[in-house]
């Protein structure tokens, strides 16, 4: 057998050595084979005299050395741009791909993001596009798996911009907004080009004017609205809150202003930030000498002034409470409380004595 003889495996490179006892063939391949074929091969062996047989198949894969294509695309926003492809990809070069304008006037847009997903691609672009415009999407710096890259003609696409929703009977039309004399004068283009270009940024602020109630919604608004919403609000809680807790606080923070400085309000603040519920708030009873039962420098407490004693309270809670939460309950009603009043005690069903010690330091320094 010689190469010579298998048809497709007679390159070149195809040769034949035999030596004293191995024997080497090199096949070589005229044509490639397909991306990601299974090429399997047989061989059959005899030494002589027939002592030693060989017949055994062997295959491999070849590598994937095709290039992905561009199928689609679609604008999600005035900045965003998805566009799809055959197989999964990966970004090698964030800001390889282009937005090039083929209606005018249209802005011109950089890529400054770029994020796979799979086999889409989401693109960010700066400055915002021009609604209702037709943008070519280039899509370069974006490869398969394998590494392949886009390739023309398979890396481009065209999409008309995202134009936010408006009112259907909305009419902002600048150039019917001239007076006739004006618009009959304009022979030459010039005008409705350069109204055209005023236009172009006027549909734009006015989608963002239709968007104000989403701003105003606590519920959908930006995480970055709902902190200036808190911030605007005079947020007096230091604590730290997740985006949920943030919107829940901004929904109730008036209503608790309304309960300030009334132990309604303390309650209800205590169960929004702790969720412990205070099972009462009572005025503070007082510890003194007791005739007859206290010995001297034993338990003889030192009862507090007259004064003092018209306002002090204390809290009561039906669960032992955590280091971290009798912090913040006792900064919640120190915050909650008149500024009249003395917060003393804070009763658990099993008192702690950093509590307790905290509690009586605090009536005697007031």
């Amino acid at each position: 057998m010689h190469p010579s003889l298998l048809l497709g495996f007679d390159g070149p490179d195809a040769d034949v050595v035999q030596a004293a006892d191995p024997l080497r063939v090199v096949l070589h391949h005229t044509a490639f084979f397909a991306s990601k074929a299974l090429v399997a091969g047989r061989v059959v062996s005899v030494t002589v005299g027939g002592a030693n047989a060989l017949d055994a198949t062997y295959s491999i894969r070849i590598e994937d050395r095709t290039a992905p294509r561009l199928v689609g695309g679609q604008t999600t926003g005035q900045h965003a741009v998805d566009i799809a492809f055959d197989v999964a990809v990966k970004v090698t070069d964030a800001s390889g791909s282009s937005l090039i304008p083929l209606d005018f006037p249209a802005v011109l847009v950089t890529v400054v993001a770029a994020e796979a997903y799979g086999p889409m691609v989401r693109l960010g672009g700066d400055p915002e596009m021009t609604p209702d415009a037709r943008y070519e999407v280039t899509a370069a710096g974006v490869a398969d798996i394998p590494c392949n890259p886009v390739l023309a003609p398979y890396d481009r696409v065209v999409v008309q911009c995202f134009r936010p929703a408006r009112p259907g009977a909305r009419r902002f039309d600048l150039s019917s907004m001239l007076p006739r004399p004006n618009r009959r004068e304009g022979q030459t283009g010039d005008l409705s080009r350069f109204i055209a270009c005023l236009q172009e940024v006027t549909d734009p602020l006015l989608a963002e004017v239709d968007r104000f109630p989403e701003v105003f919604d606590i519920e959908r608004a930006p995480e970055v609205i709902v902190d200036l919403t808190l911030a605007d609000l005079g947020n007096p809680f230091p604590f730290d809150l997740d985006e949920l807790g943030k919107r829940r606080l901004a929904s109730v923070l008036v209503e608790m202003y309304r309960q300030n400085v009334t132990a309604r309000g303390i309650i209800n603040a205590v169960r929004f930030f702790v969720a412990v519920e205070i099972q009462a708030v009572r005025a503070y009873a007082g510890e003194a000498l007791v005739l007859g039962e206290s010995e001297l420098g034993v338990d003889w407490i030192l009862g507090p002034s007259s004064r003092f004693a018209l306002y002090p309270f204390d809290v009561i809670v039906d669960v032992p409470l955590t280091d971290a939460q009798r912090s913040q309950l006792r900064a919640i009603v120190e915050f909650r409380k008149p500024d009249r009043t003395h917060f003393v005690n804070l009763i658990e069903p099993v008192r702690q004595r950093s509590s307790t010690t905290g509690s009586l330091g605090s009536a005697r320094s007031a």
